[in-house]
């Protein structure tokens, strides 16, 4: 299983100090996918997680606690392609056991994968879904490894295998019976046309902190001291447009935030800024420079 990590280079950043609330965390991301049957067997039976609820070519998907993703079908629909939208989301499990445990039964069931990485504050496995959306599923370590380190430290070298898989008495004869209670949504890292005017929206808007850049072609930003709760890279999309309609993309992430003072404050940043909010069904709705599009919301 040796394969190319996507993100094999080394982060620098500037620390800065974000101004949305520190419990703010990402939620649910909704995709396009082109044969929801195709996909709800893969997302079952690869990735590990649970149908929620289905109906009308529409399904969520999770764990028995929370929704982590839905699905809407457009039959037929192409992958997206060299546009803007989604690079990959990431499921967060809270334990390394958890990580190796799915580690195990991809060798096992001979599940392709595109990468695998230790990122100093975290160990990570990439796939691409039959659409070709980019799947993260990883670990953090403890947060006192990497706390204040992170535009330092956060970097990408060869995964340890043998150690990560170690975690098992018999690697082989190990179980698996999907995500465990307590996967999250850990972040989310978006296609851009431009890294500098990302920054502006997300930093400068939203109120994140840009915890780590790779110059001009990433970014890495968050809430309350986290690594990354969002990335944003050009390395397939510089000056790209969004995703045409019809295509299997992002239809948008969502990024909750602790209560509705909260809510509040955001949407008055947004508006300061003269970023229009659309009311979309899930909450209010915006759109980055890129043209991807993430809901606000509050826990409930």
């Amino acid at each position: 299983m040796s394969v190319r990590d996507p993100e094999e280079l080394t982060a620098a950043g500037d620390g800065g100090v974000a101004t949305i609330a520190p419990a703010t965390r990402m939620g649910a991301v909704h995709l396009t996918v082109g044969d929801l049957e195709r996909s709800l067997g893969y997302y079952e039976s690869v990735i590990g997680l649970e149908v929620l609820d289905q109906g009308a070519g529409r399904a969520a998907l999770g764990t028995h606690e929370r929704t982590l993703l839905v699905l809407v079908e457009e039959a037929g629909a192409p992958p997206a392609g060299r546009h803007t939208g989604l690079y990959h989301f990431a499921l967060l499990v809270p334990e390394r056991s958890q990580l190796a445990a799915w580690l195990a039964h991809a060798a096992r069931d001979e599940v392709p994968m595109t990468g695998m990485s230790d990122h100093y504050v975290s160990e990570a496995l990439y796939l691409r879904d039959p659409d070709g959306h980019g799947i993260e599923i990883y670990w953090d370590r403890p947060r006192d490894h990497w706390e204040g380190q992170v535009r330092e430290r956060m970097t990408s070298l060869p995964l340890d295998l043998q150690s990560l898989l170690g975690e098992l008495p018999d690697p082989a004869a190990a179980e698996f019976e999907g995500l465990p209670a307590g996967t999250v949504m850990g972040h989310v890292h978006l296609k851009v046309s431009d890294v500098p005017e990302t920054i502006g929206f997300y930093r400068d808007v939203l109120g994140f902190g840009l915890m780590a850049h790779l110059g001009s072609a990433a970014a890495f930003l968050a809430a309350g001291g986290y690594h990354h709760h969002l990335g944003a890279n050009t390395w397939e999309s510089a000056g790209a447009s969004p995703p045409p309609e019809g295509t299997a993309a992002l239809r948008h992430a969502t990024i909750v935030v602790p209560d509705e003072g909260e809510l509040d404050q955001v949407i008055a940043r947004l508006s300061a800024a003269g970023v229009p909010a659309e009311e979309s069904g899930h909450g209010p709705l915006v759109r980055d420079p890129s043209g991807n599009a993430v809901v606000l919301d509050t826990p409930g």
